[in-house]
């Protein structure tokens, strides 16, 4: 029998581990995993063609290059779908208020917060900004991560928003890792607005959004609906406006209060409704009903000292298709690592190692349009692979501590490999 030629094939791994399809899983299958005992990956150019068992891939194909997985576990490229990497500076000062009480909003009122971010934003030039973000980057992509959704929101003005959605697009045009950005001109009202909020919005709504739409320079637009941020009414304006633009739709909502974010989200059918810690019965069965994918973020609470969880156990057992995030920013939760966020979802809101890996791919990957391209190890499917230093799935929950991505395959290339 003669051998189909491929590029890459990946073999040694004691455990492949991945979620199937290109739909969110909701319900009991979070965690429906394939697992494939010494599974395997073969590849040819960007593409995956084949995942089964070592030996019967071996008997198939003829690799030009064979990867060792050396008895670790495979899975889909980690895809972190809520982050916020364009800062100049970090907040490292508000940390420390933290620990001694203070809280997220009373930081914010006293000229802390965002506002604190956007004046760094302000003053810097593109090019450092891209230096920043190009070097984030390069983290999220050690730590497994292949896809990022990436926010702006720290500029909020015209000119400062567009710079860094230039910077963006500049970054992601030449970086390994999957970029897909995100307008949040809708973060907070700047400084100079506080007096007239109302103009701010409609500076949003008739400046800012067409100009992104008109250069393409973002897919989704977000909102912070909260009550020391935009209101329900503000927040379903600039959203509408972003839907007639083309732009897909993402919300931050009931982080801080139980505002009725998530009904909200559900209404306009968002993409994502994020963070949800005071998520009402009602939004968590509106958010299940329309299919909304709540993007929960498990170490943001504990960052800003918060005993308020989102209820992702809850939202789980009533149909809410969930993934999970980072939410890396520079104020409330520094912090780049997807496996860290999958011991921290297991713990705060008791999820199974394979509702955490499904929740930090496929459902991720679905909340940013991208179900059928990646998220998952399966034929056709974008090959973006990782190799880890666990002896099965279910370590990757339980290890806390140390990063252990051996291998990034981003698009049948190695992207990333450790030192041994």
């Amino acid at each position: 029998m003669t051998l189909r030629p491929v590029d890459l094939l990946i073999r040694g791994a004691s455990e492949l581990a991945t979620p199937l399809g290109s739909t969110p899983r909701k319900g009991r299958e979070l965690a429906a995993l394939s697992i494939v005992p010494r599974g395997a990956v073969a590849i040819v150019g960007e593409h995956i063609v084949a995942v089964g068992p070592e030996d019967e891939l071996a008997a198939r194909f003829a690799p030009a290059r064979t990867l060792d997985a050396a008895g670790g576990t495979l899975v889909p490229g980690f895809v972190d779908a809520h982050t916020h990497p364009l800062f100049a500076t970090t907040r490292e000062d508000e940390f420390e208020l933290r620990t001694r009480g203070a809280t997220y909003a009373e930081i914010a009122a006293a000229g802390g917060g965002i506002l604190s971010t956007t004046r760094g934003v302000r003053a810097a030039s593109r090019e450092l900004l891209e230096a920043r973000l190009e070097r984030h980057l390069d983290r999220f992509l050690e730590l497994g991560t292949t896809t990022v959704e990436a926010k702006t929101g720290y500029g909020l003005s015209l000119e400062a928003e567009h710079k860094c959605l230039e910077a963006l697009a500049a970054v992601r045009a030449r970086h390994t890792v999957d970029v897909v950005p995100t307008f949040l001109g809708a973060h907070d009202f700047p400084e100079e607005f506080r007096g007239d909020k109302q103009a701010y919005v409609e500076l949003l709504v008739r400046e800012m959004l067409p100009r992104v739409a008109r250069e393409g320079l973002a897919e989704y637009c977000d909102v912070f609906t909260e009550g020391i941020a935009f209101s329900l009414a503000q927040s379903r304006r600039i959203l509408g406006a972003a839907r007639e633009h083309g732009l897909g739709l993402r919300l931050h909502v009931d982080q801080l209060t139980p505002l009725g974010g998530a009904e909200l989200a559900a209404e306009l059918g968002a993409a994502s409704a994020d963070h949800l810690e005071h998520v009402s019965e009602r939004g968590i069965d509106a958010l299940a009903a329309h299919g909304v994918v709540a993007v929960l973020c498990p170490v943001v609470p504990l960052f800003l000292r918060q005993e308020r969880e989102a209820p992702g156990r809850r939202m789980i057992d009533a149909g809410v298709p969930v993934a999970i995030s980072t939410d890396f920013n520079p104020g409330s939760c520094y912090l780049q690592s997807m496996s860290e966020v999958i011991s921290w979802a297991a713990l705060r809101y008791r999820m199974s190692a394979a509702e955490c890996l499904t929740a930090a791919t496929l459902n991720a990957a679905c909340s940013l349009g991208r179900g059928e391209r990646i998220g998952s190890l399966e034929a056709g499917k974008r090959a973006d692979v990782l190799v880890l230093d666990v002896p099965n799935h279910r370590h990757l929950a339980y290890e806390l501590g140390r990063n252990p991505v051996r291998t990034v395959v981003r698009g049948g290339r190695v992207a990333f490999e450790r030192a041994r």
